[in-house]
Formats: structure tokens, C-alpha cells, sequence
């Protein structure tokens, strides 16, 4: 693997790793919120690629070592009240940034999935740009409809705290987190989740970025009715013990997209737990190989 910096357009470049044999099927991973590449583990990736995939991985904007936009992060007072910086982003500049890896890549289309917020960049391509996408697989996420999908109050506690300012902090906090939002149903990988936040800040550790990634998910309100305009064949993923987006978000999910198929993993959280590996690998995999789309 071997990371690269891609030219996205309009002034955004997007770090990215290629996974696998080039020419295979191309199978595109976006991350989360506040996320980096390697949020998707290289055991992972490395697993799907053996499966017939070439893995794309990538650091969106305001995350790793893609483009940080300058300006200030909104408060989360003022993003409740609808109020955002004029510079700031949504959901769908995010997706025109995806679009624009594909093309400096020469990707004409893809399988794509995402993860949390990477679900709802994902959805948003496959709305806005149905001719790249030729499989959408959604991943604990939501449609931004204020009744679901919503974090338990435990959950927003948690996100309310003031940024990491030293990577002992960063990854203190990254436990803390992942040991509440987890999957509780699967056991707790404590050093791999220190060891990617450790990662995470040695790549990036500036903190402006989750505050500008959450604005661009708040700014783009409800996406219900973009979504019904999907025609990808979707599978939705969700855990029944997620905590940070409510399981409700992915039985939305998969109600407004047409033909959606709704998979529940029990015991799972808003993590990639790695005994729900080989469920997530046959479900992800399975789904890009019943497609009928072919590359052109």
C-alpha cells in the first residue's frame, strides 16, 4: 500500500491507498466522521481485495492528509441553531470531492460503502452521480431526519468534550469513545483502537476538522427525499446496539432508498468489531457480486 495525494478539484486533494489488483473490481471505502483512511483496517481491506476487489481507501476533506479548510469550526450551539460560517461545506461538496478521486483515478464507476458519515457521502454520490456508482452499501448511517438515527445523550456527553491537545490525550479519548459507542455484542480490541488513534494523530493532528465534518452533516438537514432518487442497488448494514447512530437511522436508511436491503448484525456498535468480519465481508462482497452492473 502505498498512500498518494489525488486532485480532487476545486482546490480540495484527497489522500488515498490503493488495495489489490488493479483492473479488479474497483471498491471504494469512505470513512467516518473525524475518521481517517486507515479507520477502515488494513486486515479488512486487505480481505476484501482477496475477494476479487481493488480497494480505494481515502482520507476525506478536513481529515488525515487530505486539504483543512482555514476557517473556524461553527459552535454546536450555532450548528443547532442553523447558523454556519459562509465557507462552510455539506454533504454534498464532500461527494463531488469522492466523484473527483474516481476521475483523477479513471475509475468510470464503483462499488461504493461508507461508513457513518461516510454512509451518508455515499448515499449522496449515489443520488448526485448515479452513473459512477454501481453498488451502494450504507453503513451505520442515517437520512438526517431529526426523529432517527439520533446519538444517545450519553453519546453527545461524550462528544461534547474539549479537543485532544497531545496524542496521549487523543488516544486516551479514542478509548474512552469506542469502548462506549462499540459493539458491545463482540470483544474490545483496546490496542488496536489506541494504535489507529495514535496513528490518527501522528498524520493529522490538528482538531478543527470534526467540527467542520459535523456542520457539513447538520448543514444538509434531511436527505430523505434525495435518497428515494437512488437507483444503485443498496444493502444497509446497521448494529442493533449502536450508540452513536440510533439503529432507527438505518431502518430509515433503507425505507427511503427504493429496492434497499436492511441487514441487522447483533451485538454490533458503531465500530468494524473484527469478529463481525466475516458477516461484513460476505455481506459486502455478496451484495457487489449480485449486481448486475458490469464495469464498462
Amino acid at each position: 500500500m502505498t498512500e498518494e495525494i489525488a486532485d480532487a478539484g476545486r482546490g480540495i486533494s484527497l489522500a488515498y491507498e490503493r488495495i489489490g489488483d488493479r483492473g479488479a473490481e474497483p471498491l471504494l471505502l469512505v470513512a467516518g466522521l473525524g475518521q481517517q483512511l486507515h479507520s477502515w483496517p488494513d486486515a479488512f481491506c486487505a480481505q476484501l481485495a482477496e475477494r476479487g476487489f481493488e480497494v480505494v481507501r481515502f482520507d476525506n476533506r478536513d481529515a488525515g492528509r487530505s486539504t483543512h479548510p482555514r476557517f473556524r469550526p461553527p459552535s454546536f450551539a450555532a450548528m443547532l441553531a442553523g447558523r454556519f460560517p459562509a465557507q462552510q461545506y455539506g454533504l454534498k461538496d464532500m461527494a463531488a470531492d469522492t466523484v473527483g478521486l474516481l476521475d483523477t483515478l479513471g475509475l468510470e464507476t464503483a462499488h461504493v460503502a461508507g461508513v457513518s458519515m461516510g454512509g451518508m457521502i455515499a448515499q449522496t454520490v449515489a443520488a448526485l452521480s448515479p452513473a459512477r456508482v454501481r453498488t451502494l452499501t450504507s453503513i451505520m448511517s442515517t437520512t438526517g431526519a431529526r426523529r432517527v438515527g439520533r446519538p444517545a445523550l450519553s453519546t453527545w456527553r461524550l462528544m461534547a468534550a474539549k479537543p485532544p491537545k497531545s496524542r496521549e490525550e487523543a488516544v486516551e479519548r479514542a478509548a474512552l469513545m469506542f469502548r462506549h459507542i462499540g459493539s458491545h455484542g463482540f470483544p474490545f480490541d483496546d490496542a488496536w483502537v489506541r494504535e489507529a488513534a495514535g496513528t490518527a494523530w501522528d498524520r493529522d493532528p490538528s482538531t478543527g476538522g470534526v467540527g467542520r465534518q459535523l456542520a457539513a452533516i447538520l448543514r444538509s438537514g434531511n436527505r430523505t427525499a434525495l435518497l428515494r432518487s437512488i437507483t444503485a442497488p443498496t444493502l444497509v448494514i446497521h448494529g442493533d446496539r449502536d450508540r452513536m447512530v440510533h439503529p432507527t437511522g438505518g431502518g430509515a436508511t433503507a425505507r427511503a432508498i427504493p429496492g434497499a436491503r436492511l441487514e441487522t448484525i447483533p451485538g454490533m456498535g458503531h465500530d468494524l468489531p473484527e469478529g463481525a468480519w466475516p458477516v461484513l465481508l460476505d455481506l459486502i462482497g455478496e451484495h457487489a457480486r449480485s449486481s448486475d452492473v458490469t464495469a464498462p
